[in-house]
């Protein structure tokens, strides 16, 4: 969840009334600082999450492997008072996905124990976590959806259009095979769809990355 107001949701004014009582709240729980390095990883899949974690900027992934050594990545996301934890904090379980940093960044740990008791003293702070984590829940349930029900020259080109229009709650990657386990697929698989979509004339692949050759039947494509 995103420490500062989304401009987005129900309680959005109020957050921003209560922006400095948040935030200051948050400073007040921080038990330590710690850099953490390229590929570390903050949170770990399937492990107990005893603090919470806050990232001022920066670059982290976030992603998923399954027992069968498939990995599928949700994207990175440049981080701007970024806490990660606080679903696992609230529901008690293990952690959902691996939080690794794609470059060194600094993190602030937050303890739980002082979050617990400021939260109980001040409910209406909880709103605002409600209020960001489910912005968050559905954010990644329409990507999950996405990959699930349509094909993945379907998700790729939604993916490229939504990227041009920088509407997309996290990025993508620049090595292919990343790229592919973020659709969920095979660097093969994923070559295939990309050639596809350049066969249609809608992309050229680059040097520096994709590009659109054309907007209008990128949108028809994926609106069809």
């Amino acid at each position: 969840m995103q420490l500062q107001t989304l401009g987005k949701g129900r309680f959005e004014e109020k957050w921003s009334q209560d922006k400095q009582l948040i935030e200051q709240t948050i400073l007040n729980c921080i038990s330590a600082r710690r850099i953490f390095d390229e590929n570390e990883k903050l949170l770990t899949q399937g492990e107990i999450v005893e603090n919470l974690y806050l990232v001022d900027s920066g670059r982290v992934s976030m992603g998923v492997t399954a027992r069968n050594g498939k990995t599928f990545l949700l994207g990175t996301l440049e981080c701007e008072q970024q806490i990660f934890g606080e679903m696992e904090f609230f529901t008690g379980y293990r952690c959902q996905m691996n939080i690794i940093a794609v470059e060194p960044i600094e993190v602030a740990i937050i303890d739980t124990q002082k979050l617990q008791r400021c939260l109980l003293e001040q409910p209406r702070l909880s709103l605002y976590f409600a209020s960001a984590i489910a912005i968050d829940y559905q954010d990644t349930i329409e990507i999950l959806s996405l990959r699930l029900l349509y094909p993945i020259t379907y998700n790729v080109a939604y993916d490229i259009y939504h990227q041009y229009l920088n509407d997309l709650p996290v990025d993508g990657f620049q090595k292919n095979y990343l790229e592919a386990e973020r659709f969920a697929t095979s660097d093969r698989v994923y070559r295939r769809a990309i050639k596809e979509l350049e066969s249609k004339g809608l992309i050229a692949k680059e040097k520096n990355g994709l590009r659109i050759l054309n907007l209008e039947g990128l949108k028809v494509f994926i609106e069809e």
